[in-house]
């Protein structure tokens, strides 16, 4: 990312999108241009008063679909960097309505890679979810595909100049339907439910989900499938971080939900190489040479058996680091 930058972001007024704004025009406030690509004008509006048309005149809003593929083309025109976060990611909602996830997370998908190959853009990073790993439910399933779709665009991009990578991350702090934002609503109630006390999630803030992709735009060489190593958490011990005078209630888990998320396979880890901050998952079909770029960044081949979950992760927040990560990424005035 640089001043002269031309970016868009799909899905921009979600929590990831604003985020990412925020950021880049705080580390390159004289940036060409950043277009918001989202299809909720209430959501845009309420954007837009935070970012003064005088004070962003390179700030651009798109009402617009990613299952609308001249829209996005029209979107594109003059883009060199597409982040696409757009996705219909509800897992319920997904289940109850399976042909619509799948026109957002699949055929959109497909939607951005064409309009992105059809407009010069330059490089792309499409961000995907644990659940696109084995997945169990719709939803998971959509965006495995999605992840893809984007993968394999860089084997048939031709002589174009343009890189496609995807970057997978778990449960980010605070987002909306987590269970963090869940829980503080729900203590007012004195009582926390539970789903099964033998969860475990992996814990991201939407800061070093922003930073991950940053990092992903400058380094990627295309075709990479990228995992953040971040630590996990007991459900267990979230609920007494929030609440611990709380009754605590099971109440079994839902259909479409695991006891811990997975984002690499013990199948995938064959092919996976580890860095200091985060795994790469290599494309199936060779793009270039894994040793090389092993060497480049100073990694190493993943052993055989390594899979990375959420229940064997080896780096666990404490009670007391849960509280301090729910002042400084959800709520400053948290008080257990």
């Amino acid at each position: 990312m640089h001043d002269g930058a031309r970016v868009l972001v799909t899905g921009g007024t979600g929590s990831f999108g604003k985020k990412f704004v925020e950021t880049i025009y705080r580390e390159h406030p004289q940036i060409a241009r950043v277009v918001v690509f989202s299809r909720d004008e209430l959501k845009q509006f309420e954007m837009a008063q935070l970012y003064p048309a005088k004070q962003y005149p390179s700030l651009r809003f798109f009402i617009g679909d990613v299952r609308d593929k001249d829209r996005l083309k029209r979107a594109m025109e003059d883009i060199d960097t597409v982040v696409h976060a757009a996705a219909l990611k509800q897992v319920p909602a997904a289940e109850y309505n399976p042909f619509e996830a799948i026109k957002t997370n699949v055929l959109g998908a497909q939607n951005v890679i064409d309009a992105c190959m059809e407009n010069g853009v330059k490089q792309v990073v499409a961000l995907s979810t644990d659940k696109a790993t084995a997945p169990i439910n719709l939803y998971g399933a959509t965006k495995l595909c999605s992840d893809k779709l984007f993968v394999a665009a860089n084997n048939y991009k031709g002589h174009r100049d343009l890189k496609l990578a995807v970057v997978r991350y778990g449960n980010v702090m605070g987002s909306r339907g987590s269970v963090i934002p869940f829980f503080l609503q729900q203590r007012r109630t004195g009582v926390l439910p539970i789903t099964d006390e033998r969860m475990t999630r992996f814990n991201i803030s939407l800061e070093e989900g922003v930073d991950l992709v940053l990092y992903v735009l400058q380094h990627m060489w295309g075709g990479e499938l990228f995992v953040p190593k971040i630590p996990s958490y007991h459900i267990t011990d979230v609920a007494e971080a929030i609440g611990p005078e709380c009754r605590r209630v099971i109440t079994g888990i839902r259909p479409g939900e695991k006891l811990h998320e997975e984002m690499i396979t013990e199948t995938d880890g064959m092919n996976t190489i580890e860095f200091d901050r985060h795994f790469v998952i290599l494309p199936a079909m060779p793009l270039w040479n894994p040793d090389e770029y092993a060497r480049a960044f100073k990694g190493r081949r993943c052993e055989y058996g390594f899979h990375y979950s959420s229940g064997s992760n080896t780096e666990w927040l404490t009670v007391d680091q849960i509280r301090e990560l729910i002042r400084q990424h959800v709520d400053p005035n948290f008080t257990p």
